[in-house]
């Protein structure tokens, strides 16, 4: 049985969205001939973005929600955290498709995003009173 059932959903369902994020980069690279870098092509280089910025937040937070579930955190508060990061991402993601500047997408994704690292980050500190050993 697995110890950290919640995260390891979460982790999955995010995992798989990196996996779907690659493919439209491999995609794009493919169709537009482009073996390193972007060519020059703003689709493609919205699309390394898009995964790269995935590739860079998620494992904080979920290196985060399996401290906190190893911890004995509540169920609900992780699916609620799994269930904002997906949407963050998804949010940041339409964002930059839309436009290379500044959007509602990408504001209320990397909002959302920071929102469940900081709540995550103060429950693990307060929990864990390490000043207090």
């Amino acid at each position: 049985m697995n110890a950290v059932p919640i995260t390891a959903l979460w982790a999955s369902l995010i995992a798989l969205w990196i996996l779907g994020l690659m493919l439209r980069v491999v995609i794009l690279r493919n169709t537009r001939r482009v073996g390193l870098g972007d060519g020059g092509d703003k689709d493609l280089l919205k699309a390394i973005r898009i995964h790269g910025n995935a590739i860079e937040t998620m494992p904080i937070a979920l290196i985060l929600m399996l401290a906190y579930e190893l911890g004995g955190g509540l169920p609900w508060l992780l699916h609620v955290c799994g269930t904002t990061l997906l949407a963050s991402r998804a949010l940041h993601a339409s964002g930059i498709r839309r436009t290379s500047g500044a959007s509602l997408g990408r504001v209320f994704g990397s909002t959302l995003w920071a929102i469940v690292v900081i709540a995550l980050a103060a429950l693990l500190i307060i929990d864990n009173r390490p000043w207090s050993s």
